[in-house]
């Protein structure tokens, strides 16, 4: 056995009420005056973080939004300048942690991450921004959190539709990671168990969406799923939702969780080892993996289709080509016909073999 394992530092506060030791961990990392970034469905929650903070809060930037247009980082970075802010407090989901990135990436500010859905991306150093309908993405360690801060509490009123969509986007993060070039025992097994968190939680939520125990161990999932994201490179499935969403304007978490068994199957025969474990997580053939995910996500009600979430068949060709002009690895080849099939069939929802 050969590998190799690198740990980013960084610190993680997990529990029921968490969040209500902010101000100690702002005073923990030095800071004395920062900007809440958040989204203005998530205003009652960054007041309240507001008030817990009291004077070191110097106000909240409610604009963020899905996919970080460049437009959207120049206005919050006027307003950092502005108020000359020691550091970010970020509070949402993708949106809001996504901007925070963009900002410490431009100023180098720390940031305290506090997740409200199940996305994982506070747990990287994965940055994207969109601009001229292209959505560019890097890797920079100025914008990993300092600390995040995962309360199941706020999570409780999320809405089921999207409390489901984040966590398949969550676990696209565990898959793609049990075939990373770069994957090792260590995140493997992160992985596997942040599939198994899904599988057991969502159907749960599904029964009772105010289910605090479910809550938690979707939460302890989207954990496990960033830190595996965070540890290795992704390939055709992050790379090709990117796409998508930042040309086609897609919900990023409906992106991930229509393409998720659509890629399965496209690597599927090039990926023994992660179809081992997927089938013993779905209790599925190894040649029905993929299908068995699909079905998974049928039986969570959600949706199902490229078209269901609003692309237009015509940009499956702009989507193609973007995508074939990109290098990076993935364990099959990049074939343009096969890409093109894959995407008509997740236009059209069928439900995929290997």
């Amino acid at each position: 056995m050969q590998f190799e394992y690198e740990s980013q530092p960084g610190r993680v506060v997990f529990g029921v009420d968490a969040v209500t030791n902010i101000l100690g961990e702002i005073k923990r990392e030095n800071l004395n005056k920062v900007l809440i970034i958040t989204t203005r469905g998530r205003i009652a929650q960054a007041e309240r973080v507001a008030e817990l903070l009291g004077e070191r809060c110097v106000g909240i930037y409610d604009n963020s939004v899905q996919h970080v247009p460049v437009e959207i980082v120049k206005s919050a970075l006027l307003q950092v300048k502005k108020t000359n802010v020691d550091g970010i407090v970020a509070i949402g989901g993708g949106s809001s942690i996504g901007l925070a990135k963009a900002i410490a990436l431009k100023t180098a500010l720390p940031i305290i991450a506090i997740p409200t859905t199940y996305a994982g991306s506070e747990m990287t150093s994965i940055w994207g921004m969109t601009e001229g309908g292209r959505k560019i993405t890097g890797i920079d360690p100025l914008v990993k959190a300092k600390v995040v801060i995962y309360d199941p509490k706020l999570t409780v009123n999320l809405p089921i539709n999207i409390t489901v969509t984040s966590a398949l986007n969550a676990m696209a993060h565990c898959v793609a990671g049990l075939y990373a070039k770069n994957a090792n025992p260590v995140t493997s097994l992160l992985a596997e168990n942040g599939i198994e968190a899904f599988q057991k939680s969502l159907p749960k939520l599904i029964e009772d969406s105010m289910s605090m125990d479910a809550r938690s161990e979707a939460l302890y999932g989207t954990w496990l799923a960033g830190t595996v994201l965070g540890s290795v490179h992704m390939s055709l499935h992050h790379k090709l939702c990117h796409v998508i969403g930042g040309t086609c304007g897609l919900s990023h978490a409906e992106t991930h969780s229509v393409m998720l068994p659509y890629v399965l199957s496209y690597n599927a025969d090039h990926i023994p080892d992660a179809i081992k474990v997927l089938s013993h997580v779905f209790e599925s053939n190894e040649n029905d993996v993929s299908g068995a995910l699909f079905d998974f996500s049928l039986s969570l009600g959600v949706p199902m289709s490229l078209e269901e979430i609003g692309m237009k068949k015509e940009e499956i060709e702009v989507v193609v080509n973007q995508i074939s002009e990109l290098s990076f690895y993935n364990p099959r080849p990049i074939e343009k016909q096969q890409i093109r099939e894959m995407l008509k069939s997740a236009y059209q929802g069928i439900r995929p073999t290997v």
